[in-house]
């Protein structure tokens, strides 16, 4: 560990949390107290490193609530220390194994042999020497065997002595009777705690253990009856946990509160789906007992799809419905818990906080603006993309700007999908297998492609609702997999003039390629959208033409109400003033993919590509960026695998115009909340962007990969013959349009005119 870690206290602090003081009660929480639900750190910042480390609690300390309560589950010592450790068995989380390779047991815990490494079989002394590891696959081992197991005197002493602020404690014994059962008390242990020690709630799942407790501890001390699965037979009083759940007055007999699994105020069924709320919190107010719920961590792959993979839309679920609210939740990402009681709940319906910048304002927006919310086809990390479904929840979502990319079919249809390949997001391959081809101009892969196909063919396909980490089992809302309906261009343009909107975008791709097929996607578009009377300066809505080729751009300038905005498909890390100039001449804006506004190095932040998106504005240029989604293995590791982390570092540190999303709902909450407005010192909390290199500076370096190559500086030939990517072997950071191989880069600069005399046909 070293001297180093006390820089935590310096970097956390400015991460993603600043903090008040605790706020009196508030007339809409439905609390039993009537004050906000208490954050409680399961470990600390356990969703992020080492679980009941130093760093973990300090972390969770340093940008949470102020109030944050630390969650430390007990385990002994054969001299009868309390270490804090998640599991009985130290050695799913430590290099126990290997520094006592010959030192594992065999013990039966409640009727069952386990095998492992405990505790007991060690001193406190050699307990102290154990390092720590990651044992969720979904989290950074950068920060293993950096970490040493803590005791709870260490985590009083040592921790909270650093902070110079008053932080409690809550103690949970989870086998108070498998410990008894070897000359380890814990209720010695509670009753023998110094009463400097702020320990203000001690839990069990053992009723007798916290019956014998009632009258002895502290009158500070709360206890709190913790619920297990409701199958499990709770080892003194041989009833299931279920049962006990029917008997709450007998637990308000020496409780104050109860903590359940999450499941059991908002069940899911077996397709993880929310199925109606129980009865248990307000039976439970009723009684006078507390109820905490347990088992909320940001990476959660059993999430409900219900939340869309956004963890504070969960959070919200159990805090801000208006029937009732939990007292507080066990997390294991305490900052966003946090964000979602200060910043998030309260605000549903709410009118967005700023306003987007005035068409035709300057790049870089003014002050008292917020960046457009940009929709990656329609809302499609809800419905299939570009379906009527998609683009209904985008409006409803609160979408600025909702996006069609056209395709053509081969009779000449315009219709919106996110590929010309019908593969990837149809189900063209069960019915016209037969048409699979190999475009090289377009995809060095096999596919399905709409100019293939009439649009009758491809009005008898279903969407096919298929997420970029399917394969890791994060499905996007399965039960919806096949539902919606394709639209054509001139339909996406009914839909959007009717609904409330700030405009469209209009996605152009592989031009030079259809009209070698006798398809002109430019003119299509064109003649669309003036009929559709979107040319007419009486037009409020927006429209915005995106393309990666120069001369598509070049064409809609007959149109000077469009906004052309260059899609720069690689990653870059500045510009140069020529490319700037080069750009002006056909465009007025650019999309740059996240990692040319972030760098990342082995999904750990590195910097903020600032002279770039500087440089643009300062060219004039408005600057987009995407493409966002909420699924955690999304997520560079300083985001915390908190979605609005991202959306927050995007407008306060990149200085997006607009964010590119596939989830609108999760930017417009953000928007929506009182922490948006980053002026604001009022907050007991707010949500900060990540600071580039903050996790790093804390990591082993050794465990770190080597920085990769600074990406190249953007030049005039760059953009005249913009060439795919090629695919990385690791999709995490570039789910994006590539090449397999090696590809000829075209030549020639091909022209597209449209003809202002054709529109009116």
């Amino acid at each position: 560990m070293g001297a180093r870690y006390p820089l935590v206290f310096l970097i956390l602090l400015i991460l993603h949390g600043t903090k008040a003081a605790p706020d009196p009660p508030v007339p809409g929480w439905l609390t039993l107290s009537g004050h906000r639900p208490l954050v409680i750190a399961r470990g600390g910042l356990s969703g992020v490193v080492p679980e009941s480390s130093q760093l973990a609690y300090s972390m969770a300390m340093g940008g949470s609530l102020c109030e944050v309560v630390l969650f430390c589950d007990l385990q002994f010592s054969s001299d009868g220390v309390g270490f804090c450790h998640g599991s009985l068995r130290l050695d799913n989380s430590s290099n126990i194994a290997e520094m006592f390779a010959d030192r594992g047991s065999t013990y039966q815990v409640n009727g069952r042999d386990v095998q492992g490494w405990f505790s007991l079989d060690f001193k406190s002394e050699e307990l102290h020497r154990v390092l720590l590891l990651q044992n969720v696959l979904s989290r950074s081992n950068t920060f293993d065997r950096t970490q040493e197991l803590l005791s709870l005197d260490n985590v009083v002493q040592s921790v909270l002595a650093q902070k110079g602020e008053l932080h409690v404690i809550w103690v949970n014994i989870e086998y108070n009777s498998f410990f008894l059962e070897h000359g380890l008390s814990g209720e010695d242990y509670i009753l023998g705690l110094p009463k400097e020690f702020p320990v203000t709630r001690v839990s069990s799942p053992e009723f007798a253990f916290l019956k014998s407790l009632s009258g002895k501890v502290r009158s500070d001390i709360k206890l709190i009856f913790r619920f297990l699965r409701e199958d499990l037979v709770e080892p003194t009083t041989k009833r299931t946990y279920g049962e006990l759940l029917k008997d709450l007055k007998a637990i308000k007999a020496f409780a104050s509160g109860i903590l359940v699994p999450k499941q059991f105020i908002w069940p899911q069924n077996k397709d993880m789906y929310l199925e109606p709320s129980t009865s248990l919190v307000k039976d439970a107010h009723a009684l006078g007992l507390e109820v905490y719920a347990s088992g909320f961590a940001n990476d959660d792959p059993c999430m409900s799809y219900n939340y869309s993979y956004d963890p504070s839309a969960e959070i919200l679920q159990y805090i801000d419905n208006s029937d009732f609210s939990v007292d507080g939740v066990l997390t294991d990402n305490p900052p966003t818990a946090s964000g979602a009681i200060v910043c998030m709940a309260h605000t549903k319906g709410n009118a967005f906080v700023f306003p987007i910048a005035k068409a035709g304002a300057p790049p870089g927006g003014g002050e008292n603006t917020r960046p457009l919310i940009i929709t990656h086809n329609g809302a499609s990390g809800v419905f299939s993309d570009s379906t009527d479904l998609a683009y209904q929840q985008a409006v409803k979502d609160g979408a600025d700007i909702i996006d069609c990319w056209v395709r053509m079919s081969k009779d000449g249809v315009a219709f919106c999908l996110g590929s010309t390949d019908l593969n990837s997001s149809t189900t063209a391959a069960t019915t016209f297998l037969e048409k699979m081809t190999t475009v090289n101009e377009i995809q060095n892969k096999s596919g399905i492609f709409s100019f293939d196909l009439l649009w009758s063919e491809i009005q008898t396909l279903k969407p096919n609702l298929v997420g970029p980490f399917a394969d890791a089992r994060l499905e996007r809302n399965p039960a919806a997999k096949n539902a919606g309906k394709f639209m054509t261009l001139a339909e996406f343009l009914d839909f959007a003039k009717a609904s409330n909107i700030t405009g469209i975008l209009i996605g152009i791709e592989h031009a030079t390629y259809l009209i070698a097929r006798s398809l002109d996607v430019v003119d299509a578009v064109s003649k669309a959208l003036v009929k559709s009377g979107y040319d007419k300066e009486t037009c409020k809505q927006r429209v915005l033409i995106q393309s990666e080729d120069a001369p598509v751009l070049a064409a809609f300038k007959t149109f000077p109400k469009f906004q052309r905005v260059l899609t720069i498909e690689f990653d870059i890390s500045d510009a140069s003033k020529p490319s700037v100039d080069e750009i002006l001449e056909f465009a007025n804006a650019v999309k740059l993919r996240r990692s040319s506004a972030a760098r990342v190095n082995g999904f750990f932040l590195e910097g903020f590509t600032n002279s770039l998106v500087d440089r643009l504005h300062a060219g004039n240029l408005h600057v987009y960026v995407g493409v966002l989604k909420n699924e955690f293995m999304n997520l560079a590791f300083d985001y915390w695998a908190d979605p609005l982390v991202e959306i927050a570092t995007d407008t306060l540190s990149v200085g997006a115009d607009g964010i590119v999303t596939e989830f609108p709902a999760t930017a417009a909450s953000y928007f929506r909340s009182p922490c948006s407005n980053y002026e604001r010192k009022d907050l007991p909390f707010t949500i900060n962007p990540a600071e580039p290199g903050g996790l790093l500076q804390l990591a082993d370096r050794n465990s770190v990969p080597p920085a990769p190559p600074p990406a190249p500086v953007l030049e005039p030939q760059d953009i005249l013959q913009q060439q795919l990517p090629v695919c990385p072997n690791d999709p995490m950071f570039r789910t994006f349009r590539c090449r397999l191989g090696p590809k000829e880069t075209p030549t020639g600069k091909p022209e597209y005119n449209i003809n202002m005399a054709s529109l009116d046909d």
